[in-house]
């Protein structure tokens, strides 16, 4: 286990806006969204990583552990995507117990259309908000954010 220390109050303060700031962000990203289409942010991520796997297609594990969710939380977010069509469930090849998400056309079509609008959202939100050492300041955290999830999760199976 790491090492635990007390955070000062100015260390507390600062943790206390980015969380406040990117949950903010977050928020306005999500309603840009669906403005402009039927998806969610977390329907947007997982298309755009269906998008981008081999074959449009990932086992549900590799889903899950690239979006930080948990397998029964993905099972279901995957469930209600397949009811409105952007993805289909099929046996994995590989794997008799296992199931993969698969991107259908609808899910594409979908996704096409939203990514401009979703572009342009995190732009004015984001990145035109930021100077290039506070971009790059967030994108460290967020890295080793991340890398600490997926390995807490992992070391809790």
């Amino acid at each position: 286990m790491s090492d635990v220390r007390s955070l000062t109050p100015t260390e507390m303060a600062a943790w206390r806006a980015v969380i406040e700031s990117s949950q903010r962000l977050l928020t306005q990203l999500e309603d840009d969204l669906r403005e402009t289409s039927e998806l969610s942010f977390a329907d947007y991520h997982v298309l755009v990583l269906l998008s981008e796997a081999p074959r449009q297609r990932l086992r549900m594990g590799e889903l899950a552990n690239k979006l930080i969710f948990s397998p029964s939380r993905l099972t279901y977010h995957v469930g209600t995507m397949e009811k409105r069509g952007l993805v289909a469930r099929q046996p994995c090849p590989d794997d008799r117990r296992g199931s993969e998400a698969v991107l259908t056309e609808a899910g594409l079509s979908a996704l096409r259309e939203a990514a401009p609008h979703h572009l342009r959202s995190v732009r004015r939100h984001f990145v035109d908000a930021l100077d290039d050492a506070e971009l790059a300041e967030l994108n460290t955290i967020f890295t080793r954010l991340g890398e600490r999830l997926i390995a807490a999760r992992a070391q809790s199976r």
